[in-house]
């Protein structure tokens, strides 16, 4: 049975598939078409964070796939305490084809795999977000043509997105260039069991924004104080401060540079409105994407893709 609980699941083949599924797909919706590939089939979402993107994009996804996707959050499905998590991890698998689970530890996604019985998708956790990982390098691909020879810059906290985009790049053979202050890069463990994992990642870390942007293909950001860190958020608004994606910093980087956020975006903390809105931002091809691969990801984690 194949899950999304981390990107560690998939090999390089894997997202390229899942990527020519999300590319086709995306075509055929263009082009007015809707193909109901997942016609009859069932995703249960159950959420403890809040969500745009990761909610919208699944349920858009299997709506347009002619499947049904059920909403929960964790308290509903009886997490508060009403019902142990193997017992509503086993009834919720039996009811359906797939869960996507958003959390803020990442043993819930971790229980329901044991428990569920069913393919699970990690829609976030504390650990990681491949799906957004997926979904950025995907458009990173759609918008310059290949990922080969491209450089990812990442400027900000070392999270959970932070992570998942280190492991995808590495696995695709992406260099990435990962910039944050000191305490809040990358533990040097990940690190480690990424290279361990992919010999040939090509990871660099530094505390100098300056310098990581200077041959940046994508320069890329996300909020200084994640969800569930809102106490930190102004002891963070002072440390992060020099690593603010501006018209300044973008400055320094080639021209032809574009900008991501995976959103939401605190305009005028980590990024400013000049970038976001800027020529070169594709945020919001990004954003639209992860409908797109949600949709490539549905269909391969089904076993739906030889009909493609």
């Amino acid at each position: 049975m194949k899950h999304l609980d981390s990107l560690f699941r998939l090999t390089a083949d894997d997202m390229r598939e899942i990527f020519r599924i999300s590319a086709v797909l995306k075509q055929k919706l263009q082009q007015g078409h809707r193909p109901a590939l997942l016609a009859g089939r069932v995703m249960t979402l159950l959420f403890e964070k809040p969500s745009l993107r990761t909610r919208i994009s699944f349920e858009s996804a299997m709506a347009h796939l002619g499947g049904t996707s059920l909403f929960m959050t964790c308290a509903e499905a009886g997490l508060n305490g009403r019902e142990s998590l193997s017992d509503i991890a086993r009834v919720l698998g039996s009811y359906s084809d797939c869960i996507v689970t958003r959390t803020f530890s990442h043993r819930l996604v971790d229980d329901l795999v044991k428990h569920a019985e069913t393919p699970i998708i990690n829609g976030l956790s504390d650990l990681g977000h491949p799906c957004q990982a997926l979904s950025d390098l995907f458009t990173i691909r759609e918008e310059l043509g290949t990922l080969e020879g491209k450089r990812l810059v990442y400027i900000g906290d070392g999270n959970n997105v932070a992570r998942s985009l280190t492991l995808a790049a590495a696995i695709l053979e992406m260099p990435i260039v990962l910039s944050s202050p000191l305490g809040y890069e990358l533990t040097p463990e990940y690190v480690d069991v990424v290279k361990k994992k992919i010999p040939g990642a090509n990871i660099t870390l530094t505390y100098d924004p300056q310098s990581a942007v200077s041959r940046a293909d994508i320069v890329y950001t996300d909020v200084w104080a994640s969800m569930g860190q809102e106490a930190e958020q102004e002891k963070r608004k002072q440390i992060f401060a020099p690593y603010q994606i501006n018209g300044k910093l973008m400055a320094l980087a080639p021209k032809s540079a574009r900008f991501m956020h995976c959103l939401p975006a605190k305009r005028g903390l980590e990024v400013t409105d000049e970038v976001v809105d800027g020529i070169n931002s594709i945020v919001f091809q990004q954003a639209e994407n992860r409908m797109h691969v949600a949709k490539g990801l549905l269909v391969w984690l089904l076993g739906i893709s030889p009909a493609i």
